[in-house]
């Protein structure tokens, strides 16, 4: 198969995995005429997207007690379809930023088929994401202090490291939206995130309607500083143009 064809191919083992149990990656490389490398950077973004469990030699469908236990079915689809809108924004070759975040990651396996990508990003589980696609877009880490809260990079070394950048876009979540404000976080540390914002032409917000409405003390980013909010379409049609009145573009992507 093409590189073009890895998320068809991903859709094939997971169907298999959860069809027979388990699977091997000798006989699934042997099945899609690829390398065993290939099939063990698949089975690796399955797992990190929660979809099965990696074993030695293979992989094998998640215990139905997980399943049935799990409350973040819905909140899982909601971050699929609108990581799915996002990338639709991104052209080959583009220079983007990826925030840290779970709905910002939740983008990385639909970046497999752009081509001639660089990437700047803070935080390490989306870089090794990145790091697993086949058509390898240029990766550039921030650097600087850890924070644990946010689990990524800040600070003024990851400030510095994004000046000496130009981007064409931004791509960030929220821990809530104030629909007269903007963005707002439950993080003090916001000067990373403004930096980013001043580093790219389209500043891309990314998050689920339940947060719309959330209003938290610590405001990140003005609507003014955002070109596109993107969240699903459970989003009140009167709180849609109620944004979209600050100069927002807003996407409600299908679930």
């Amino acid at each position: 198969m093409t590189k073009r064809n890895t998320q068809q191919r991903r859709h094939t083992i997971l169907s298999k995995v959860n069809d027979q149990g388990e699977v091997s990656v000798e006989a699934l490389a042997a099945e899609f005429e690829t390398s065993e490398v290939t099939i063990r950077k698949d089975l690796t973004a399955l797992e990190k997207s929660g979809l099965l469990l990696r074993r030695y030699g293979g992989a094998m469908a998640l215990p139905q007690e997980i399943v049935a236990k799990s409350n973040d079915k819905r909140d899982s689809l909601r971050k699929m379809a609108i990581a799915k809108a996002a990338a639709n924004l991104i052209n080959d070759h583009n220079r983007i930023i990826i925030d840290s975040g779970r709905t910002t990651a939740a983008m990385i396996p639909e970046l497999v088929n752009k081509q001639g990508l660089v990437v700047m990003t803070n935080a390490i589980n989306i870089a090794n994401r990145l790091l697993s696609l086949e058509n390898e877009p240029t990766l550039l880490m921030t650097g600087g202090t850890w924070d644990p809260h946010s689990e990524s990079f800040q600070g003024q070394v990851a400030e510095k490291v994004l000046r000496s950048y130009d981007f064409d876009q931004l791509f960030i979540g929220a821990d809530g939206i104030d629909v007269a404000r903007g963005t707002t976080t439950f993080n003090e540390l916001v000067g990373l995130s403004q930096v980013m914002a001043e580093s790219a032409r389209e500043v891309i917000v990314m998050v689920e309607s339940e947060k719309i409405g959330r209003k938290i003390p610590n405001l990140e980013l003005s609507w003014a500083q955002v070109t596109t909010l993107i969240t699903d379409d459970n989003l009140a049609l009167e709180l849609c143009q109620s944004i979209e009145k600050s100069g927002v573009t807003v996407v409600r992507a299908t679930v």
